[in-house]
């Protein structure tokens, strides 16, 4: 045997050993590529509803916390323990009220979504430096003023930094109301489940992850359009600066 044995027969066998697989994932693909469209969209307007309702619910509650610290603690340990509840358990709780389908998987991801969207406003409008504050009430500002034109504004990293936590969470839930009729990307993990079909489960979960990194990327874009619409000097991805030219 040569000493280069040891390579050749690797250049043999690697290509056998992943052909198998791959052809697997192909033949899904060819396969279920119409139907798996049809799920994205499915997903994507679940995940796109309830953050339409998630966003206003859970940064108004933030921001009327902040005037009263007993307030601020219920609802904080309210939103952590609604946490704690397990989303098939909650899915049931729900369906005798919204009956099967999307309508108790939406009310559930809004509810999960509470706890980083209330958190992360609370604890960015509190941390506003009081010096801003100080200002804002030398030039006569009252305490709404000061909100919008101050606190807001400053918290914002902080804001986002939790919509985007909730995204993941909602994105990733949802996945689960396929167990009570809401379709999406969920149908087809369960169903790979059930059939023990490898490829269907590998394809969908990688087609989730890149859904959910495609909502993340888009509103981390959303986040420094805010930040420059508020004046600050930040580094602007591409997409950022292309959107600010239009905008601007």
């Amino acid at each position: 045997m040569t000493a280069d044995s040891p390579g050749l027969v690797l250049d043999a066998v690697l290509p056998a050993v992943f052909a198998g697989p791959l052809a697997e994932y192909q033949t899904f693909l060819s396969r279920y590529a119409g139907e798996l469209l049809v799920l994205v969209f499915e997903h994507v307007d679940i995940v796109a509803l309830s953050i339409l309702l998630a966003i206003p619910i859970g940064v108004s509650l933030g921001v009327l916390i902040t005037f009263n610290d007993t307030a601020a603690t219920v609802v904080l340990w309210l939103a952590g323990v609604s946490m704690t509840v397990p989303s098939i358990a909650l899915f049931g709780l729900l369906i005798p009220v919204f009956g099967i389908g999307e309508p108790p998987v939406i009310v559930s991801l809004v509810v999960y979504s509470q706890l980083p969207l209330v958190r992360n406003t609370y604890v960015g409008l509190n941390g506003v430096d009081e010096a801003a504050l100080q200002s804002g009430r030398g030039l006569g500002m009252t305490r709404l003023e000061r909100l919008r034109q101050v606190q807001v504004p400053m918290a914002l990293p902080v804001i986002m930094t939790g919509l985007r936590n909730a995204i993941v969470i909602i994105i990733g839930v949802a996945a689960i109301g396929a167990f009570v009729g809401a379709g999406g990307l969920g149908d087809f993990i369960f169903q790979g489940i059930r059939e023990r079909n490898v490829p269907m489960i590998v394809v969908t979960t990688l087609v989730l992850v890149v859904l959910t990194l495609a909502f993340d990327y888009l509103f981390a874009i959303s986040e420094q359009l805010f930040r420059l619409r508020n004046g600050e000097q930040i580094d602007q991805a591409r997409p950022t600066q292309a959107l600010w030219k239009v905008l601007s």
